[in-house]
């Protein structure tokens, strides 16, 4: 993207709490962000005669706070805090151009097919977090339904929610997808670690009303039968028998699509961020491979799961990010000005 005039930071951003929990002083903002506009000449987004989507993809408590419970710390050790402070930055700075901020928001309930109280072995045990369950696994019946959870889940018939369970980790196995891995609890609906970092909220918060553009939530992984690492689509659509179970977010693809350029960043690269975007181009691919040319990666505003001594996703989350650029998607920094 070409040069075009940035703006100032907002005296009330401090970057040294982005790492921190606390409530946005909604009003006090709100009267900010109405005098910023005048001061700087900022039009509705509705004028706008390039209109620029900013998807932030799951910028929560839950992968973005440390001590929370998937906190993405990258090689750094403390990776999504780097980003949201530039993330937030680059949001005051392109305010004027930046037509609408889509923050998708990762949302689970206990009860789902990635948390550990779904499975359990001959000796009633549950898995360990970051357990991954395999086909082979479950066909040899190390890893079993709870028959407990089919109550809620199944309305109390086992044998078929156990059906279920086989069929999926069978689909993502046939479909090269990431094996079935057992998460932490987290980004829980009506807890904390679901609300949006309050760093990034404030922007957001102050970017609609400085522009007078509604922030559009865009929610995924409510269901409990599949995980949903992409706001796209769910990482797997049907049942045994072919039954649909999810659907691909055909709205939010078209809308994402309907703009002149999309900007994403978020957490984590290596998971939501990069299937999400691996969903994108493969839309795109269908309808018109030139329109990955209008798909800007915000690289510095994301980072890979990183476990040290575990699991470092670094270099998977890089070769997925070059095979979205040989695509035709541009990589670009958040200190690259917009036009």
């Amino acid at each position: 993207m070409k040069t075009t005039t940035q703006l100032p930071l907002p005296t009330h951003f401090d970057a040294s709490r982005v790492g921190e929990l606390w409530r946005v002083p909604y009003q006090e903002r709100a009267t900010q962000a109405k005098q910023w506009a005048k001061i700087h000449h900022i039009a509705p987004a509705a004028q706008d005669k390039k209109r620029i989507c900013l998807m932030a993809i799951d910028v929560q408590n839950t992968f973005c706070i440390p001590g929370f419970e998937l906190f993405v710390g990258g090689r750094s050790g403390i990776g999504a805090v780097e980003d949201n402070i530039r993330l937030c930055e680059f949001i005051y700075r392109n305010l004027g151009q930046i037509t609408e901020i889509a923050p998708t928001m990762d949302t689970h309930t206990t009860l789902q097919i990635f948390h550990a109280d779904f499975w359990v072995n001959d000796a009633g045990d549950n898995p360990a977090p970051m357990t991954t369950i395999t086909l082979a696994e479950v066909e040899q019946g190390v890893w079993k339904v709870n028959p407990a959870v089919s109550y809620s889940l199944a309305h109390g018939n086992y044998v078929v929610l156990q059906a279920y369970a086989l069929h999926y980790v069978k689909r993502l196995s046939d479909e090269g997808k990431y094996p079935l891995t057992i998460w932490p609890y987290h980004a829980m609906l009506g807890g904390i670690g679901h609300a949006l970092v309050p760093a990034v909220e404030e922007a957001c918060f102050f970017h609609t009303l400085a522009r007078n553009s509604q922030t559009n939530f865009e929610i995924k992984g409510g269901n409990p039968l599949t995980e949903n690492y992409s706001v796209l689509r769910p990482e797997v659509l049907d049942g045994p028998s072919g039954q649909a179970i999810a659907q691909k977010n055909t709205r939010f693809i078209q809308k994402l699509l309907d703009f002149d350029a999309v900007i994403i960043a978020g957490q984590a690269k290596s998971h939501c961020v990069a299937w999400t975007i691996d969903d994108l181009l493969t839309e795109i691919q269908q309808q018109d491979p030139t329109l990955a040319q209008k798909v800007y990666l915000l690289e510095d505003c994301s980072s890979p799961v990183v476990v040290p001594g575990v699991v470092d996703f670094t270099d998977a989350a890089d070769a997925a990010f070059q095979r979205f650029a040989d695509a035709g998607m541009q990589i670009m920094r958040s200190t690259d000005t917009l036009s």
